[in-house]
């Protein structure tokens, strides 16, 4: 049942050989990179402008420089990952680069951000979609978390039948929501031009305000840097690009950052000259869009268009968690886990993980975009501070051509960065905190697990400067579990008796049933006189703690013949996977009981065929 409906949600398994077939092109990565970028149009001008009217409206046209400068830091942003990606051609963006430049910690601190940020990212999204449709439609607003969990969900089923095929259902979406947005500023603009809407401005540009201080225009600017989230996706996920893959990853990040910095500015322009003031319930792009587009046909088909490229722009993250996961697999700071890919070639696990953590941001912030932003914006400009700076180290080792205009950007890049990365410190303190201590936590994970692996890799070693003890055993004791006598159990004893030099068969007995246990014993013993039975005796309806000290009597009696020990554990297995769920799972906790003893521990299966 399991495998059909698996099936169904995620369609056939892919040969290895096919994944050719899943690396995208410029318009598909388009659609399943920048998706996330794109959308945050939808909320960067709203953010700066939630933030400005603390000030009251007539702060309002501070926007239009803030504005400026957020395009700045975008081109800046862009052109350092332009040329992260011609540098580190295989992927990884920030963790890579950060690692490589200025070592393993700080890497990780890069890493470990945007694992969480992308987890971010599908939780604003998904939240940012249901604010767009609660706005449409007010009715539903109640049930705004169970809609937002319900996308994150069928998103993950999507991205669970392979690249290709989430870039084709998001290609709709995302041109849909382009066209929409080209529509509107057309609009807008004509409108502007022409006359036809008014000039409503809060306030002229240049008129002074009580409150017009450095300190309102930082927490404006670091509000509005939301809309920079994302860039660094395409980055991360360079091999999954079709050959010449740097060149075809540069060029679609240009695209996607032309596109970006004329909808954020067309957006916070108008919302400028209209006089947009931000409401709790209907949204700043809402109020663009219907005075665009008037409040017909258009402006709902903007409004759905806008919904759609919101809910689908967490897809981002879908793409590029998994593939930072497999990086940080890869060099042993994440389980290995995450290095395997699913039937359909995608990092199923990267992605299931991803949800889970997605749902439980929506469920703890109630699906709160406002909540989430600053937190999420800390997320990603720690990496593009640490990735800045560390491309200023590249350049000043390999002074590769023009290595000193390349500085110049990655300079101006890491520098406003970080001066946002401590605006967002200082001033959202209140939303970032959870982020000083959900680092620590992850980075002493990442380390544990290395270490971890390392051990491991220290143990299993066969060649090493010190020479492997060798065991030369001269025979094998086998003990086989005994619970009734069945045919699983003599067959076991039979198989037992054809490995073994020395076999024993374990029974443990209880109080309640005194004459059962007493017949078990004679009919063994009748069925195999030459095998040794032995009865061990609890009072506390435990199985696994007598076992376990017999185990440990034998093995010290074998260790003194030379025997190897071998703990046989038969088990039959129903025909179907959920008839387990009626018969006790003694053999599965005998078994993780003993695993860590210094013995051979093995399933006997017999496959029942009703």
């Amino acid at each position: 049942m399991w495998r059909f409906v698996k099936r169904l949600l995620i369609g056939k398994p892919l040969r290895t050989l096919d994944e050719g077939s899943q690396q995208l092109t410029r318009t598909k990565a388009l659609a399943l990179l920048s998706s996330d970028a794109l959308s945050s149009v939808a909320y960067g001008t709203e953010q700066i402008t939630t933030a400005l009217l603390a000030a009251g409206t007539v702060a309002l046209w501070w926007q239009l420089p803030i504005a400026g400068l957020v395009i700045i830091l975008l081109a800046a942003i862009v052109l350092s990952y332009r040329q992260i990606i011609k540098a580190y051609p295989g992927g990884g963006g920030a963790y890579v680069v950060t690692s490589q430049n200025w070592g393993r910690k700080a890497g990780l601190v890069a890493g470990g951000s945007l694992l969480v940020d992308y987890m971010l990212t599908v939780a604003v999204s998904v939240a940012s979609g249901t604010e767009a449709i609660t706005s449409a439609v007010p009715a539903v607003r109640p049930y705004s978390v169970v809609i937002a969990v319900l996308m994150i969900l069928l998103l993950m089923a999507i991205n669970l039948r392979g690249v290709r095929e989430s870039a084709g259902f998001l290609t709709v979406p995302v041109y849909f929501f382009i066209v929409m947005m080209l529509l509107l500023i057309g609009f807008g603009f004509f409108n502007i031009v022409t006359g036809r809407t008014a000039y409503h401005a809060t306030a002229a540009v240049g008129t002074s305000f009580a409150g017009a201080t450095p300190l309102l225009f930082m927490l404006a600017f670091s509000s509005g840097s939301s809309s920079l989230t994302g860039v660094e996706a395409i980055s991360n996920a360079v091999p999954n690009f079709k050959k010449p893959k740097a060149k075809n990853a540069a060029a679609t990040l240009g695209i996607m950052a032309l596109i970006l910095g004329l909808f954020f500015g067309g957006i916070t322009f108008m919302s400028y000259w209209f006089g947009v003031i931000p409401t709790a319930h209907v949204t700043v792009l809402s109020q663009i869009g219907e005075m665009a587009f008037g409040h017909g046909l258009l402006f709902y088909v903007f409004q759905v268009s806008t919904a759609m490229i919101l809910a689908v722009a967490a897809n981002t993250g879908f793409s590029a968690f998994p593939q930072l996961a497999y990086n940080l697999a890869k060099d042993k700071f994440m389980p290995h886990i995450y290095l395997d890919k699913g039937d359909r070639l995608s990092y199923s696990n990267g992605i299931m993980s991803l949800a889970i953590g997605a749902v439980l941001l929506v469920i703890i912030f109630n699906g709160s975009t406002e909540r989430l932003i600053p937190l999420y914006a800390i997320g990603v400009f720690v990496p593009f501070t640490l990735s800045q700076s560390g491309m200023i180290k590249h350049w000043l080792s390999h002074r590769e051509g023009h290595w000193q205009g390349k500085i110049a950007i990655n300079f101006v890049g890491a520098t406003i960065s970080a001066i946002l990365v401590v605006s967002l410190m200082v001033l959202h303190f209140g939303s970032v905190w959870p982020y000083f201590i959900i680092m620590p936590i992850l980075i002493k994970l990442f380390l544990k697990i290395n270490q971890h692996y390392r051990l491991v890799a220290k143990q299993l070693r066969i060649i090493s400067e010190q020479p492997v003890k060798r065991h030369a055993y001269t025979g094998s004791t086998v003990i086989v579990m005994v619970s009734n006598l069945t045919r699983v159990t003599a067959e076991a004893v039979d198989y037992a008796k054809s490995i073994g030099d020395l076999v024993i068969a374990m029974h443990v007995s209880f109080d309640s049933h005194p004459e059962k246990e007493h017949k078990l014993s004679e009919e063994f013993k009748k069925e195999f006189p030459d095998i040794r039975y032995v009865d061990i005796h609890s009072s506390y309806r435990s199985i696994t703690e007598p076992a376990v000290r017999f185990v440990d009597e034998i093995t010290k009696g074998a260790e003194e013949r030379n025997h190897s020990v071998t703990i046989l554990i038969p088990r039959f297995v129903p025909k179907h996977s959920w008839q387990n769920a009626l018969h006790n799972q003694n053999s599965i906790r005998l078994h993780n009981a003993l695993a860590n003893r210094n013995v051979i521990v093995s399933m006997y299966y017999y496959h029942l065929k009703e």
